[in-house]
């Protein structure tokens, strides 16, 4: 069923409100490194057979990754699993708001022909636009006209963006009613919808405004991604890469070893790596939900990252930014004394083999500079760091010398 623009009357007739989109700016041009000789995309219809072999074998396996919290949850992750999954979740709700992005509208139809009129859709922005208050008020009023109680669900359908924003609307309604996550994309899958980390964005800075709220369930419907466009694709697995420097060297060798495979979501390669990046999140979890210790492990590559993407104002993906966020935090390693340089040089590798950005311009630094300084990682005026003292060991760099910090930022000038 196609999406129509709805008058405010036939829309709450529908159950059914969309929210005009955040005017369009022009996107920046990634620097992209080029595939290296040899490799090959496998072309669509051999993905398809692919996916029909592993089907017809019988490896079309559902994993559920339980996350161990004080309110446990479970991820589960598979093909063709999501009104199943989100039938089950909201069995007991009186009423379901589904939010969800532009591109998920037949997949919100879906759910919505599955359980009945006491569902509303509610349309937001694609990515970071939809991270803005003037989006979280529209879905307040929402579900302030609906009388949505703590009896009733959010579902977040979409990216990353998406996940992050139902959670932090379900988070501050009445204080908190339950939130279903079924992310879109490579990103939402291994990152933003595990964990519990829920925000939007400011003019000051990006997730500045948030909170902690777990998920009741996460549906990683691995058939959602069949149709992601290659690049879209690649950029989430920038997160994934990032999981297996910290805690499983067994992601970077699938990478090094089945590139194509493992870049194919119809494969069981693919849905490995998967499972594994969302074991890494969801051990990590477990042991320090709010981020007071452990848990900072996770923002490998992230302060730098994030301050590309404030400084781009979110024209940048998520992925791309954490990239060359990832390649300044092993330089920075190397610089003090940590991290050999052969495993500086393997990030480059595996990045540039993804085809994600290792470079970025160098009249920038100073910028980057004073957003990092608003990072919430930061402890006053002391900036801190994810380093590796090799790989599978990250350690907390404070408070480093600026000179250093400008150092491993000339390494990525292009």
């Amino acid at each position: 069923m196609a999406h129509r623009r709805l008058d405010a009357a036939a829309a709450r007739r529908r159950g059914h409100r969309r929210l005009a989109p955040h005017p369009r700016r022009p996107r920046a041009h990634l620097p992209c490194a080029r595939r290296p000789r040899g490799r090959r995309v496998a072309p669509s219809h051999e993905r398809r057979r692919r996916r029909d072999r592993h089907l017809a074998g019988g490896r079309a396996v559902t994993t559920v990754i339980p996350v161990r919290t004080e309110r446990p949850y479970d991820v589960v992750v598979g093909r063709d699993v999501l009104l199943d999954q989100i039938a089950g979740a909201v069995a007991d709700a009186a009423q379901v708001l589904v939010v969800h992005q532009p591109a998920m509208a037949r997949q919100a139809d879906a759910i919505k022909e599955r359980l009945g009129d006491h569902v509303l859709l509610a349309e937001v922005p694609d990515a970071e636009a939809a991270k803005r208050i003037e989006v979280a008020q529209f879905l307040w009023q929402i579900m302030g006209q609906a009388d949505f109680t703590r009896t009733d669900v959010v579902v977040g359908l979409g990216g990353g963006a998406v996940t992050d924003l139902a959670g932090f609307v379900a988070a501050t309604w009445l204080r908190g009613v339950p939130v279903v996550l079924a992310p879109s994309s490579v990103l939402g899958m291994v990152d933003a919808a595990v964990g519990g980390k829920t925000g939007i964005n400011t003019e000051q800075g990006k997730n500045l405004v948030g909170a902690f709220h777990h998920p009741a369930r996460v549906i990683c419907d691995l058939a959602l991604l069949d149709t992601l466009p290659r690049n879209e694709l690649l950029t989430g697995f920038a997160e994934i890469v990032k999981a297996g420097f910290i805690a499983d060297p067994e992601i970077l060798t699938l990478l090094e070893q089945h590139l194509d495979e493992a870049t194919d979501p119809t494969t069981p390669e693919f849905a490995d790596v998967v499972a594994r990046a969302i074991r890494v999140k969801a051990d990590v979890v477990a042991q320090d939900f709010t981020e007071q210790g452990l848990r900072e492990i996770l923002n490998y590559g992230h302060t730098l990252g994030h301050a590309i993407e404030h400084t781009e104002r979110y024209r940048w993906r998520h992925g791309a930014a954490v990239a060359i966020g990832l390649m300044f935090a092993a330089e920075l390693g190397r610089l003090a004394g940590r991290l050999p340089e052969s495993v500086v040089d393997r990030h480059r590798a595996i990045l540039e083999s993804l085809e994600l950005p290792t470079s970025y311009p160098i009249g920038r630094w100073q910028t980057l500079l004073a957003t990092m300084r608003r990072d919430k990682k930061a402890r006053g005026a002391m900036l801190r760091f994810i380093v590796l003292d090799d790989v599978a060991r990250p350690r907390v760099l404070e408070g480093p010398d600026e000179s250093m910090l400008f150092t491993a930022y000339q390494s990525l000038a292009d």
